[in-house]
């Protein structure tokens, strides 16, 4: 790309880091198997797409790990200067259960178990799923389509794809016809005489090869959601949604297409061959994320592992599981365990202090240079360096430890001046806060980690002291001290007055 048309990073925090350099950006494309060079079809302009959830059921930990990989992804392209415009679907229609062309829809299903129609449900658990979102740090997209609301563009897809020799139409269904279509299998590396019959979707008499897919689902007696159509009432299947969708919103060749790795067949493998079988230039970018393990085993139901979001805060301070997940590599599997929220939390707050030092010092910090802020630079630059190199967050997260390492001890040291202290709180903002998505206003772990009520209290608190050692009553002043002490603050009195941290 020429530098030219390269996106400008925020000028503000840029200005700080003068020296700072800009790596090219290269992630993991799925597609070509192997670490690529991000180039944007549109200079400085991104479109991203992530396939969404199906609102049938309360969010659970899996949810959590693809949405806060791709949001983080979408944080770092904006913090380098790209205008992003982020879509991510919501099912509500036609996902059938096992992911097959055959069976009861998943929505319905819950309907009929709740006594609610089909819309109730989808609407009662969309909302608790961007309830769950918001609270994990996740941004809203920017647009955010349903399935159901695009019925039209599906059926115009899918006549194109008739049109053009793709698809065929029996007893009310239509079918994409793989056969019809060689590179069906390029995403996953499945070939297509190598694809068992019957693997992950019901094998149905009228198709006419077994791995046909279903574009289009006659709707039998008694089955609630149905358009009318060419072919008569019915629904559409659960591909042919993403590939309208997609298209309508971020157009011909747009940038990246996201979602989980359980997904890339035969999901993302449908939309490639629904998209491009009918003339239309599709992603440019596939990525994908891994899944995570709960006690070193895959979460599932039938296992007794699985965890919803709400169930998990009612115990774990949203902002610890954010961490964690951001803590492990979007393609590597995350374990969740007791014992890894014991770390996050820990780690977490170490950061969280030190950010909470910095703010409290800033205000009457002096003017003078020192040798934390080269460290500070360095420290930017080996985060930069991480995101770029396939949004490496576990590296990222290193550079902020570091960070807080040389920070920690410049503030123990008393050697720090206001220079050093902006340009460090402006790293933990604009790298933990905004790219990260980490120190959200009003999501720090429990109510004592409220920035302003913590540093006005202690304040109160060291003057106490201060009043006690002046009148000589040392015993009430050590005793003040070790109060704090069991609670975790330390006081520590240097030359320039009393100072305490956590």
């Amino acid at each position: 790309m020429n530098p030219a048309t390269l996106p400008t990073p925020d000028p503000a925090f840029s200005a700080l880091f003068p020296d700072l350099s800009w790596p090219d950006i290269n992630l993991h494309d799925s597609m070509q198997r192997r670490k690529v060079r991000f180039e944007a079809t549109t200079p400085g302009k991104v479109g991203m797409y992530l396939c969404g959830p199906t609102v049938y059921s309360d969010a659970h930990l899996g949810h959590a790990k693809k949405e806060v990989a791709f949001d983080v992804i979408r944080r770092y392209l904006t913090h380098r200067g790209y205008s992003v415009r982020y879509v991510s679907n919501i099912t509500d229609v036609g996902h059938l259960q096992n992911d097959a062309d055959e069976g009861e829809d998943k929505i319905a299903r819950r309907a009929a178990l709740e006594k609610l129609e089909p819309m109730e449900v989808a609407e009662k658990y969309y909302w608790s799923f961007m309830d769950d979102m918001g609270r994990l740090g996740v941004q809203r997209p920017s647009i955010q389509p349903r399935a159901t609301g695009h019925i039209t563009e599906q059926i115009e897809l899918i006549q194109e794809l008739i049109a053009r020799g793709h698809a065929y139409e029996a007893g009310g269904s239509v079918y994409f016809d793989v056969r019809s279509w060689p590179e069906y299998g390029k995403l996953s590396g499945r070939k297509l005489d190598d694809q068992e019959e019957g693997t992950r979707e019901a094998v149905r008499g009228e198709k006419q090869d077994p791995r046909d897919f279903a574009l289009w689902k006659n709707a039998e007696a008694g089955h609630i959601m149905r358009w009318n159509s060419p072919w008569g009432e019915g629904f559409p299947g659960w591909h042919i949604e993403c590939s309208a969708m997609s298209l309508k919103y971020l157009g011909e060749n747009f940038d990246i297409h996201g979602g989980g790795l359980d997904l890339e067949f035969p999901h993302h493998e449908a939309e490639i061959a629904q998209a491009e079988a009918a003339g239309h230039g599709f992603a440019r970018y596939w990525m994908h994320n891994n899944m995570l393990t709960i006690g070193n085993e895959k979460m599932s139901k039938s296992k007794g592992n699985f965890t919803t979001l709400k169930d998990l805060f009612e115990r774990v301070d949203p902002q610890v599981i954010r961490f964690l997940l951001v803590g492990s590599h979007y393609r590597s599997i995350t374990e969740m365990s007791e014992e890894a929220f014991v770390s996050a939390q820990n780690g977490y707050r170490r950061l969280h202090d030190a950010l909470n030092e910095i703010e409290r010092r800033l205000p009457t910090a002096p003017h003078r240079e020192d040798v934390l802020s080269a460290k500070v630079a360095r420290h930017v630059q080996a985060f930069e360096d991480a995101m770029s190199d396939d949004f490496n967050t576990p590296r990222a997260v290193a550079a902020l430890f570091n960070l807080t390492s040389d920070v920690n001890a410049a503030l123990a040291a008393g050697e720090v001046g206001k220079g050093a202290l902006t340009q460090a709180q402006a790293a933990y903002r604009e790298l933990g806060g905004q790219v990260l998505g980490l120190f959200a206003a009003g999501m720090a772990i429990g109510a004592a980690d409220d920035t302003a009520l913590v540093s006005t209290l202690m304040d109160v608190v060291l003057e106490a002291r201060q009043h006690y050692r002046l009148s000589k009553q040392y015993a009430q002043s050590d005793a003040l001290r070790g109060k704090l002490a069991e609670v975790g603050v330390t006081v520590e009195d240097t030359k320039d007055g009393a100072r305490w941290k956590r």
